[in-house]
């Protein structure tokens, strides 16, 4: 950002800051479908008529008294029908049997304490925040056919909202016709429950995979009571550097999700049981692996396996929700420009040596696609959305799963050419962690989630350095408005994602500021020649940024002659909120050329970052990495700009 751009935002956040002192009974707003000015809690019992059994489970916690304090909650209240089917289905002959410990769950898991969400917020998908338990509430959505195809919003599947967005002065209740329902079962369990899955979780049995679904919670992980609820002021975010909290999560856990074809989606393709799927396999990771065909079809335990290949290509190492694999909702939606580009991501699998490509189209969720819009090359493989799975929860305890319309494999033409593209993945997608504690994709709030040393999967952070993700604000000038911090006098090593072989120019994508440092980047230990002044903004000589102009010749040239100094712009693909201005027309947006490598997918590559800087107070914005192959940066026509 631009120190003038900080300047304001310091003022806009000290008027704030200023507004909420000053408020008064009369400064609160009126409630989107009613003008009661009452609390979460004081609507429930005012509505005791509905709610006076919820209300009874709430008073045996201290939650009931904390939906009556100041804050921005989300509550999905159970009405009393709700409730007494709960008590139906799990024997109990009244609330006051249910043990203490019960009460406090289904508690927490009916609220949402950090954020307000209405339906005309978000109506398909996962909520940005985590409920109390630490688990994700999704909505989905269907036509009630008998009351004019009005639309029905149900939370995890099984529970209907019977009202809505009933707007409280701390917060947003919504009424459901059942407990929301949270599951003991392990991932792999979960999908073996599912009558629609027999042929993959026989796979997954089969190959072992299922054991690799079974790790939880870090029981080596801790963390202090005030770093969790309290969280300590930092200085690594510009603009609002002194208004943003960093706070780190109280547990750590370790979460999977699994993309999954419905037998039907097998039958469609000729396969009926598991033998056919072990032939299926074999025909095509024969292909992709030539040099491993024949050698381990007898032990589907072998990671080289067919089967095994097959089956871990549709396990990942973190928790996606249908909405969290690409740029969210609120960003997609104001800052990313469709017209250009598809959203996307990409991510490793647990195939060893694989990636996947995630797009989201307006049609949808794809993996694995390749074109714009419409105009495709590579249709992929549609993920399918709540509203389109059917009346079953796919959350499991330490997961989710996901139907898929067609057959998802790692096959050549994914190899060769959907893969053969310029890979661009955000920093907040490079460690699993980002993900599994909800960090990525925290949508709204000026908050770092910090991350203990020791606790970042595929990072190496030595001793004095922070790290801290970001979450999404529309007006950050960064790719999908988030970025990880590192900030002390730090020294940081990452794994990069696997990717096809071949000869990759590998790029780092950041912000420069005053107030940043200087960085010496290593490959694999080998220096990437001298170190990187994350301070100097584009229009220095050193860099060459030269604003675009209607001369697309004298552009071209001007991007070559960047190039030729170890810089490019940053892509047009994404602007700021309300900006008409991409990132490409920011010159402290930039990209550095760090090094042109020969990488294979079989053999991991590091990056490792050093401050320069003896500087405690210096820090560096790390926005996304880009590993292109020559086939882009090399070809005739040049590589665009998105």
């Amino acid at each position: 950002m631009t120190m003038k751009l900080n300047k304001i935002i310091l003022c806009s956040c000290l008027c704030l800051i200023a507004a909420l002192v000053s408020c008064n009974d009369d400064d609160i707003p009126m409630n989107y479908y009613s003008s009661t000015k009452v609390t979460a809690a004081g609507f429930l019992e005012e509505n005791s008529e509905q709610f006076s059994e919820f209300n009874k489970i709430l008073k045996r916690t201290p939650y009931f008294s904390m939906l009556g304090t100041y804050g921005d909650f989300t509550v999905f209240a159970p009405n009393n029908d709700g409730i007494r089917r709960y008590l139906e289905r799990s024997g109990y002959g009244s609330v006051d049997n249910i043990p203490t410990e019960t009460c406090d769950t289904i508690a927490r898991t009916h609220i949402i304490k950090k954020g307000a969400f209405f339906t005309t917020d978000i109506s398909e998908g996962t909520l940005p925040q985590l409920n109390m338990d630490d688990a994700y509430i999704v909505l989905s959505s269907d036509s009630d056919v008998m009351n004019n195809n009005a639309l029905i919003y149900y939370v995890n599947k099984t529970s209907r909202m019977v009202a809505r967005d009933d707007s409280v002065t701390n917060g947003v209740v919504h009424s459901l016709d059942n407990v929301i329902s949270a599951t003991n079962l392990l991932l792999a369990d979960k999908i073996a429950d599912d009558s629609t899955l027999t042929i993959f979780s026989e796979a997954l049995k089969l190959t072992g995979m299922a054991d690799s679904l079974t790790k939880y919670i870090d029981e080596t992980y801790s963390c202090g009571e005030d770093s969790v609820h309290e969280g300590v002021m930092v200085r690594c975010t510009s603009g609002s550097a002194l208004m943003t909290r960093s706070f780190w999560p109280e547990k750590r856990y370790f979460k999977y999700t699994a993309f999954v074809e419905p037998d039907e989606v097998y039958a469609k393709a000729g396969i009926t049981d598991i033998h056919g799927l072990i032939e299926y396999a074999k025909q095509v990771y024969d292909q992709t692996y030539p040099q491993d065909a024949g050698l381990y079809d007898d032990d589907f335990t072998h990671r080289k396996n067919p089967l095994n290949r097959f089956v871990s290509y549709h396990l990942l190492p973190r928790i996606g929700q249908y909405n969290s694999w690409v740029c969210s909702g609120e960003m997609r939606e104001h800052c990313w420009l469709t017209s250009v580009s598809d959203p996307e991501e990409f991510y490793e699998t647990m195939c060893p040596g694989t990636i996947m490509r995630f797009c989201g189209p307006s049609a949808g969720l794809f993996i694995n696609r390749k074109g714009l819009q419409n105009n495709v090359s590579v249709r992929g493989v549609k993920v399918l959305s709540p509203s389109e799975s059917g009346t079953i929860d796919q959350n499991a305890l330490n997961g989710v799963y996901h139907y898929v319309d067609r057959i998802l494999a790692y096959t050549p033409e994914v190899r060769d050419k959907v893969l053969n593209c310029r890979i661009r993945i955000d920093a907040t997608a490079l460690s699993p962690d980002f993900m599994n504690c909800n960090g990525r994709g925290r949508y709204g709030e000026d908050l770092l989630t910090g991350f203990k040393n020791g606790y970042i999967t595929d990072w190496e952070a030595r001793e004095g350095t922070y790290v801290g993700v970001h979450s999404d604000v529309g007006y950050w000038n960064s790719y999908e408005g988030n970025a990880v911090c590192v900030s002390g006098v730090f020294d940081l090593t990452i794994k990069l994602p696997p990717v096809p072989d071949g000869t990759y120019e590998i790029r780092l994508g950041y912000t420069a500021n005053a107030e940043r440092g200087v960085v010496q980047v290593y490959l694999n230990n080998e220096p990437c020649g001298i170190p990187v002044d994350l301070r100097v903004y584009g229009p220095d000589p050193v860099i060459g940024w030269v604003a675009d102009t209607d001369d697309e010749e004298e552009n071209v040239a001007n991007d070559k002659a960047m190039h030729n100094r170890g810089y490019m712009k940053s892509p047009d693909c994404y602007r700021p909120w309300d900006s008409d201005q991409t990132l490409r027309d920011l010159s402290w947006t930039l990209r550095r050329v760090l090094a042109t490598q020969y990488l294979q997918a079989d053999k991991p590559n590091y990056l490792r970052f050093r401050q320069v800087l003896k500087d405690p107070n210096a820090y560096w914005s790390f926005d996304y990495i880009e590993l292109c192959p020559k086939s882009v940066y090399g070809s005739p026509e040049g590589e665009d700009t998105h």
